[in-house]
Order: C-alpha cells, then structure tokens, then sequence
C-alpha cells in the first residue's frame, strides 16, 4: 500500500463505523429529524464485548476517533483476515500513547495534548490514531468492558476504504506491557515474542517515577533483530530514544525543568505530579516515537527493551520505576499471539 497525493484518483469505496451507523453501511446512518441524534453511543454492560466494526475487504482502516468513557478497563482488540487472535490488544487510552487516562491536568494546568502524525489525543481525551490498517479478507474491531459494576459509553467513528490491498501489504500490530515497578536487574520489556517479518513502527512510554532520587532517562532503547544475542540499534538514553536531549531539558540550569514537546513523529507531551492535585503526588511522563520515517525491519523477530537505570558514585545502578507501554509494528500474518494482559485490578491506576 503506497502512499498516494492527496489529489491523486482513488479507485476506492468509503466507509464508516459508528454508533449513528453500526454496520457501516451505505446510507446507513441516522434517520430521524434534521435536528434529532438517533444513537450518539453505545453503552457497554460490565464484562461486555462490543463489536465496533467488521467488514470484508479488501480495504484499510484509515482513521479511528474514540470518546466516552476512556478507561484502562476498556480493552480494545482488532483482528484481521480471520485469525482466532488479536494483532492488537491494549486498554483504550494506552492504545492511542495516553497511558494515565485520569490525569487531564499537566503541572501547567493545560490538558496535554498529543499532536502527531499518527495520534492525536484532544482535551478532553478525544482520542484518534491514523496508522493505515490494511485487510484482505476480514477485519474484526471489538471494545469489551471489563469493569465488574459499571457500563460504560463508547462514542466511536472508523473509518476507512474498500480499495485494492498490494499481496504483501504487512498487518499492523501492537501490544501494551507494564511492569510495577521494573524488574530488579532495571530492564523493561517492550515487546518480544514476535515471530514473522515486518518493521517497527513505534512505542509509547508512560513512566511513573518512584526509584531513587537521580535520574530516570539514563535507560537505553535496545532492539534486537532476527534472534541477535547483542542489539544491532542500541540508542544512548532514554530522552535521547524520544527524541529529546538532557533529561527533557531538566538537566540544564538555562531550562531547569521538564519541558513538554510534541511533534510530528516524537514527543514527550506529558508531565504529571502536581502535588496541589488531589492523589497526584507521583512525578509522570508520557511520551511517543513513531518509526515512520525511520522503520526497523526485521526478518523473524523482533525484541525491544529499555533499561530504568541512574549513575550513582558506584557507577550505573538498577532503578524501581513503574513503567508501561504500547508497541507498534507491522508484519506479515499469521502472527504469535499476544501476551495476555494484565488482569483489570492491576491495570486501574490514576
């Protein structure tokens, strides 16, 4: 699937999956008054699975926009041409890179926007992602409830074109992980167990600072290709991987502080722990990197790991940090089955 200009002539056939138009169909949506909302949402029972959308193809996926109730306890899911498991699985608010969905407020006292080329989250948690999704046969969408009391309402618009998929279009894929706190030996597992070829595509990182006092972004990215004993891209901290430079702009006495940034491929967009703010005591950070212009391709697996570590007078030590995440990558199908999830106790935290 290439990209195509704008303004180029498209042999391709829209669609659309939302509440107003469930089964996104042609002339599909609402049918009351010029005036009249028929079904702005859908309300989702505790341990409910709701099929967002499903369709045969082939097409893409071109664009998902969600609102409502974004809760870690809202499991979002996509499978493609009919495979019994997921290629995605993460909580709502993590897939699209917001990884704290109960913090809305930065320690400036601005929602914190993420402002890219493939996600955007707006105030008030209006959350829209744009990586393309291509599908040959099949494509399956779900959002399941796993909340023990409550319902919960799902605002949702995908959309999407019936078009031609190129036979080795890859499928995209992604994961979410978290360790509270790191593992003792400092390194934290993005993503491993994959199997097939593909490239990376991108991670979002949702760091709650609770080691030592010292600083938390000496951790490496390191990614290691094709079963390699040594990672052939190791990147030189944790900052650096994101895009930024001495600890966001902390470690320098002209700045002197956490300096949140977002950009077309990379951010650090949030910084959390107002100590004015009710149960928000906890430094935070969430922040991105898209490979888009710089994937890293593989040919039978891929494992991603980030060290929490800091310097001490004894040389580079382990730190203790909560740490989650949301992998992104594209590859050929079928595919390993995911890691399962942490179970919905653990994943509620503000």
């Amino acid at each position: 699937m290439r990209v195509q200009d704008i303004s180029s002539p498209r042999h391709a056939r829209s669609f659309a999956f939302s509440a107003e138009n469930p089964k996104g169909e042609r002339s599909g949506g609402s049918r009351g008054a010029p005036w009249e909302k028929n079904s702005a949402y859908t309300m989702i029972a505790p341990g409910e699975t709701l099929t967002l959308a499903e369709t045969d193809g082939p097409g893409v996926i071109r664009s998902i926009w969600m609102g409502g109730d974004i809760q870690n306890c809202m499991i979002l899911r996509m499978y493609w041409e009919g495979q019994e498991w997921p290629s995605v699985e993460a909580p709502l608010p993590a897939f699209f890179g917001y990884g704290y969905p109960n913090n809305v407020r930065d320690q400036s006292g601005a929602f914190p926007t993420l402002n890219s080329a493939m996600v955007l989250v707006a105030p008030c948690r209006g959350m829209n992602c744009y990586w393309p999704m291509p599908f040959r046969k099949h494509c399956r969408i779900t959002l399941t409830n796993r909340s023990r009391k409550e319902s919960k309402a799902s605002y949702y618009m995908i959309s999407g074109s019936y078009e031609p998929v190129e036979p080795d279009a890859l499928s995209f894929h992604a994961t979410y992980r978290q360790s509270y706190p790191v593992p003792a030996d400092g390194v934290y597992t993005i993503l491993d167990g994959v199997r097939g070829a593909g490239h990376y595509a991108g991670t979002a990182l949702f760091a709650g600072i609770g080691g030592s006092n010292g600083c938390w972004v000496e951790g490496e990215t390191k990614m290691y290709l094709d079963g390699e004993e040594y990672p052939s891209l190791n990147y030189t901290g944790t900052e650096d991987y994101f895009c930024g430079s001495y600890a966001f702009g902390y470690d320098k006495p002209e700045v002197g502080r956490y300096t949140q940034y977002s950009g077309l491929y990379a951010g650090m967009f949030a910084v959390f722990g107002d100590n004015t703010l009710h149960y928000n005591y906890q430094p935070r950070f969430m922040m991105y990197r898209w490979h888009v212009p710089d994937p890293v391709f593989f040919d039978e697996s891929i494992r991603v790991n980030l060290q929490n570590i800091h310097y001490t007078p004894y040389g580079a030590r382990p730190r203790r940090d909560d740490y989650a995440s949301t992998a992104y990558w594209y590859q050929s199908l079928p595919g390993e089955p995911l890691k399962p999830l942490p179970e919905d106790e653990e994943l509620t935290f503000d």
